[in-house]
């Protein structure tokens, strides 16, 4: 089977990480392992890496903020106990693309990391720039700016972005999004998608009326505003 790119999963319960890498090899892909999180930044680099929160030494989520802090940055898929939440809802903010909830079926977790590692790639006809009002989005040079200034996002997040811009005035349900911009019709969790668009105000707001381009439609999801007022 044809390389499909490398992957870091990191778990310290060694049957977990070894059927995991199994299956992704299965797959095509690339896997190294690790068990701790020393271990998990010392590893080469990688595009994705499946990273469980519980580790020792240094626990998930600092993993998860040194990873965001290289260049290039690879794509994490977070392991999160039931009862993690809280932590689960941090990693999303620190720019996690993904989580899986144990215990998991290892299929599905090859079904995420395909979708993430889809969306990472370049479309083949990528189209003009989008833009309204102070945003552009240049999908051919993976770059987003506002008021001229550049916006750092993780790939999850240009991929929301992106998708919202292209439907000005079109209110989508959470659900819809997560089928359509994370590609999962089966998610019922949809508080990643809250995540997602709070961060993206966040980095909008380097205008000052740049979080006004994404509106809440109270009731249904969120929608791109037609005619910005933050022009």
């Amino acid at each position: 089977m044809s390389d499909r790119g490398a992957i870091l999963v990191v778990d310290d319960e060694p049957t977990i990480a070894e059927v995991v890498r199994r299956y992704l090899e299965r797959a095509g892909y690339r896997v190294h392992t690790a068990g701790d999180g020393h271990a998990a930044l010392a590893a080469p680099a990688v595009d994705l890496v499946v990273l469980d929160l519980m580790l020792p030494g240094v626990d998930g989520l600092g993993v998860l903020q040194r990873l965001r802090e290289r260049d290039p940055a690879p794509a994490v898929i977070l392991l999160t106990a039931r009862g993690e939440e809280s932590d689960r809802i941090v990693g999303l903010r620190l720019g996690a693309d993904d989580y899986v909830v144990k215990p998991f079926s290892p299929g599905e977790l090859v079904a995420r990391v395909e979708a993430v590692l889809r969306r990472a790639q370049p479309t083949r006809d990528p189209g003009p720039p989008v833009v309204l009002g102070p945003l552009r989005i240049d999908v051919a040079a993976h770059q987003a700016t506002c008021g001229d200034v550049p916006l750092t996002l993780t790939q999850r997040e240009f991929d929301l972005l992106l998708h919202l811009a292209r439907h000005p005035g079109r209110a989508f349900s959470r659900e819809e999004l997560m089928e359509q911009v994370w590609r999962h019709a089966f998610y019922t969790d949809t508080s990643t998608v809250t995540v997602h668009v709070r961060r993206v105000r966040t980095k909008l707001a380097v205008h000052p009326r740049g979080a006004e381009l994404i509106e809440t439609v109270w009731g249904i999801g969120y929608r791109m505003t037609e005619a910005p007022s933050c022009a």
